[in-house]
């Protein structure tokens, strides 16, 4: 009797316990309920956002001059049509860049100025282009261009790498074959390290300057927060054309600002004589520089500005700018920490 009376106690003591339980649970106000999921829906939205890749929708790109001189409208005559700044092709590109930056990395430029780290190995499938020169089977000459092999083999890359192209650092910049991650090029790949410079996990890409063949213009952009860049100049523009022996046009892609000269002396066309200066150099790929109007003797004073600035390619694949707005470039965008982006 006494154990069949514990036993009973147990039980209607569960049993209490269970309704207490259950009253307690539906007490809960569904309001609260509601807002509480609500909130943690918000909360996950806001987490999903930040993961996702930006687009160009999302890029906000306002005029904000700190350069305002030989500025051109966004759309503007050209003889009998009509030209343009791209700016949604330029939306694009900030979205990309915005997108490579997000996750941490360690970044490194090719480089081959004058196939000063000895010139690249002969790739797998080459041709001699129109400069009698060796190409990849994607047009990019071996001349000035670093060897990307395909991981894990050594006996001939498979393309070129542009000097300037901007990658990240995969593996120590110290072993025999670097692994490279491309950001100016797709794909994975190992190079020699002499062909490599590495610029640091610390850098930041905010200064941007576009240059449009097509359209023969110049626009700087630089970031003022999370996408959000400030246009700082629109300018007209020279660029490269293609016309050998001599002259290339400007190559398209991304490149990292390598070098800078006051005054970037030039020689006279299958000479070795030097014909004049170009003020306010800013080197980005091979021998291609933004920068001002060149002089026809090497004592001439700085010109200002040239008839010829945002009308036909005509350079021999640099960009030719107004010498004050090239000043301009050259003080606002520092050496590797600075892009130039080539559009068409």
């Amino acid at each position: 009797m006494r154990v069949y009376f514990t036993l009973s106690l147990l039980i209607i003591g569960a049993a209490t316990w269970s309704c207490n339980q259950n009253q307690q649970t539906e007490t809960v106000d569904p309001a609260e309920q509601r807002k509480a999921d609500s909130l943690e829906m918000v909360r996950k939205a806001e987490e999903d956002a930040k993961k996702r890749p930006r687009t160009a929708d999302d890029i906000k790109l306002s005029k904000e001059l700190t350069y305002d001189k030989h500025t051109l409208e966004e759309t503007y005559p050209y003889n009998d049509t009509t030209r343009h700044f791209q700016l949604d092709k330029i939306k694009e590109k900030l979205a990309f860049v915005e997108n490579f930056q997000r996750t941490p990395a360690s970044y490194a430029v090719l480089q081959n100025r004058k196939n000063k780290n000895r010139e690249a190995p002969l790739v797998k499938n080459y041709h001699r282009n129109e400069y009698k020169l060796i190409s990849d089977s994607l047009g990019t000459e071996r001349y000035q261009a670093a060897p990307l092999y395909v991981v894990g083999e050594t006996e001939a890359p498979t393309m070129y790498g542009r000097d300037g192209a901007l990658a990240k650092l995969l593996t120590s910049d110290t072993l025999d074959m670097v692994k490279l991650e491309g950001v100016s090029f797709e794909g994975t790949w190992e190079t020699p390290k002499r062909y490599v410079k590495a610029i640091g996990d610390t850098v930041t890409f905010h200064h941007i300057a576009f240059v449009d063949v097509n359209n023969q213009n110049i626009l700087t952009a630089e970031r003022t927060g999370d996408c959000e860049w400030a246009i700082r100049s629109m300018n007209p523009a020279t660029s490269g054309v293609h016309k050998p022996p001599y002259a290339h046009e400007t190559p398209l892609g991304i490149f990292v600002v390598q070098e800078k000269k006051a005054k970037m002396f030039y020689l006279k066309d299958g000479t070795n004589t030097i014909h004049g200066y170009a003020p306010y150099a800013s080197r980005f790929t091979n021998g291609a520089y933004i920068h001002g109007i060149p002089t026809q003797s090497v004592n001439a004073s700085i010109i200002e500005h040239s008839w010829s600035l945002g009308t036909t390619p005509r350079s021999h694949m640099c960009v030719r700018n107004a010498s004050s707005h090239a000043k301009f470039v050259y003080d606002w965008a520092k050496t590797f920490n600075a892009l130039v982006i080539v559009i068409e």
